[in-house]
Protein backbone atom coordinates (compact mmCIF):
# COMPACT_ATOMS: atom_id res chain seq x y z
CA UNK A 1 0.00 0.00 0.00
CA UNK A 2 2.95 2.17 0.59
CA UNK A 3 4.40 1.39 -2.59
CA UNK A 4 1.13 2.31 -4.33
CA UNK A 5 0.61 6.12 -2.56
CA UNK A 6 4.62 6.72 -3.64
CA UNK A 7 3.69 6.20 -7.16
CA UNK A 8 2.04 9.93 -6.90
CA UNK A 9 4.52 12.97 -7.30
CA UNK A 10 1.91 14.84 -5.21
CA UNK A 11 2.54 11.91 -2.12
CA UNK A 12 6.08 12.11 -2.26
CA UNK A 13 6.23 15.92 -2.32
CA UNK A 14 4.04 16.41 0.46
CA UNK A 15 6.69 13.81 2.22
CA UNK A 16 9.57 15.84 1.10
CA UNK A 17 8.00 18.88 2.44
CA UNK A 18 6.77 17.41 6.03
CA UNK A 19 10.72 16.36 6.26
CA UNK A 20 12.45 19.74 5.02
CA UNK A 21 9.95 21.30 7.62
CA UNK A 22 10.86 18.79 10.25
CA UNK A 23 14.74 19.77 9.23
CA UNK A 24 13.99 23.70 8.86
CA UNK A 25 12.52 23.32 12.37
CA UNK A 26 14.98 21.34 14.19
CA UNK A 27 18.02 23.20 12.54
CA UNK A 28 16.73 26.61 14.29
CA UNK A 29 15.79 25.21 17.22
CA UNK A 30 19.25 23.44 17.38
CA UNK A 31 20.89 27.19 16.78
CA UNK A 32 18.80 29.00 19.28
CA UNK A 33 19.37 26.31 22.03
CA UNK A 34 23.00 26.03 21.73
CA UNK A 35 24.24 28.83 19.60
CA UNK A 36 22.56 32.75 19.88
CA UNK A 37 19.17 33.20 20.59
CA UNK A 38 18.70 34.89 16.96
CA UNK A 39 15.51 34.29 15.07
CA UNK A 40 16.65 35.49 12.44
CA UNK A 41 19.86 33.64 11.82
CA UNK A 42 18.60 30.42 13.37
CA UNK A 43 15.72 30.38 10.77
CA UNK A 44 17.93 31.34 7.66
CA UNK A 45 19.96 28.62 8.63
CA UNK A 46 16.94 26.24 8.64
CA UNK A 47 15.51 27.77 5.80
CA UNK A 48 18.98 26.73 3.61
CA UNK A 49 19.71 23.57 4.97
CA UNK A 50 16.04 22.43 4.65
CA UNK A 51 16.30 24.36 1.03
CA UNK A 52 19.39 22.11 -0.32
CA UNK A 53 17.85 18.86 1.42
CA UNK A 54 14.18 19.78 -0.44
CA UNK A 55 15.94 20.65 -3.80
CA UNK A 56 17.87 17.64 -3.85
CA UNK A 57 15.08 14.91 -2.80
CA UNK A 58 12.69 17.23 -4.92
CA UNK A 59 14.77 16.52 -8.04
CA UNK A 60 15.57 12.92 -7.35
CA UNK A 61 12.92 11.45 -5.74
CA UNK A 62 9.72 13.40 -6.85
CA UNK A 63 10.36 14.92 -10.11
CA UNK A 64 13.01 12.25 -11.06
CA UNK A 65 15.30 15.02 -12.55
CA UNK A 66 19.26 15.76 -12.85
CA UNK A 67 19.91 18.04 -10.80
CA UNK A 68 21.56 21.59 -12.22
CA UNK A 69 22.13 25.02 -11.54
CA UNK A 70 18.86 26.32 -13.72
CA UNK A 71 16.14 23.98 -11.77
CA UNK A 72 18.35 24.87 -8.16
CA UNK A 73 17.94 28.34 -9.55
CA UNK A 74 14.18 28.35 -10.24
CA UNK A 75 13.17 26.23 -7.54
CA UNK A 76 14.93 28.60 -5.25
CA UNK A 77 12.94 31.60 -6.82
CA UNK A 78 9.58 29.25 -6.07
CA UNK A 79 10.60 28.35 -2.75
CA UNK A 80 11.27 32.13 -1.82
CA UNK A 81 7.86 33.30 -3.45
CA UNK A 82 6.53 30.91 -0.84
CA UNK A 83 7.70 32.37 1.93
CA UNK A 84 7.09 35.90 0.90
CA UNK A 85 3.70 34.92 0.53
CA UNK A 86 3.06 33.28 3.64
CA UNK A 87 4.59 36.26 5.03
CA UNK A 88 2.35 38.46 3.25
CA UNK A 89 -0.91 36.52 4.20
CA UNK A 90 0.40 37.09 7.80
CA UNK A 91 0.63 40.17 8.03
CA UNK A 92 -1.78 41.87 5.26
CA UNK A 93 -4.92 38.94 4.88
CA UNK A 94 -7.45 40.99 7.17
CA UNK A 95 -8.68 38.28 8.77
CA UNK A 96 -8.37 38.35 13.06
CA UNK A 97 -8.39 34.82 13.75
CA UNK A 98 -4.44 33.92 13.06
CA UNK A 99 -5.28 30.76 13.29
CA UNK A 100 -6.86 30.60 9.91
CA UNK A 101 -3.92 32.46 8.53
CA UNK A 102 -1.97 29.95 9.35
CA UNK A 103 -4.02 26.84 7.81
CA UNK A 104 -4.50 29.38 4.49
CA UNK A 105 -0.76 28.95 4.50
CA UNK A 106 -0.25 25.43 5.59
CA UNK A 107 -2.77 24.12 3.44
CA UNK A 108 -2.88 26.70 0.07
CA UNK A 109 0.80 27.71 -0.34
CA UNK A 110 2.23 23.72 -0.82
CA UNK A 111 -0.38 23.31 -3.25
CA UNK A 112 0.79 25.71 -5.55
CA UNK A 113 4.11 25.64 -5.26
CA UNK A 114 4.16 21.85 -6.03
CA UNK A 115 1.93 23.06 -9.34
CA UNK A 116 4.48 25.66 -9.98
CA UNK A 117 7.13 23.44 -9.60
CA UNK A 118 5.59 20.85 -11.84
CA UNK A 119 4.75 23.01 -14.67
CA UNK A 120 7.88 25.58 -14.43
CA UNK A 121 10.62 24.22 -12.26
CA UNK A 122 10.69 20.51 -13.46
CA UNK A 123 8.61 20.97 -16.54
CA UNK A 124 8.10 18.00 -17.71
CA UNK A 125 8.00 17.20 -21.40
CA UNK A 126 6.32 13.65 -20.62
CA UNK A 127 2.73 14.27 -19.53
CA UNK A 128 1.88 10.50 -18.70
CA UNK A 129 3.40 10.15 -15.30
CA UNK A 130 0.91 10.46 -12.55
CA UNK A 131 -0.07 13.46 -10.38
Amino acid sequence: MIQRALEYKIIRYALTGGMATAIHISIAYLYIYFVDTSLFVSNVLGFSIAFVFSYLVQSIFVFKHAVNLMKAFKFFVVQFSSLLASIGISHYVPLENSYIKTLIVVLFLPVITYVVHKFWTFQDHQHTKPL
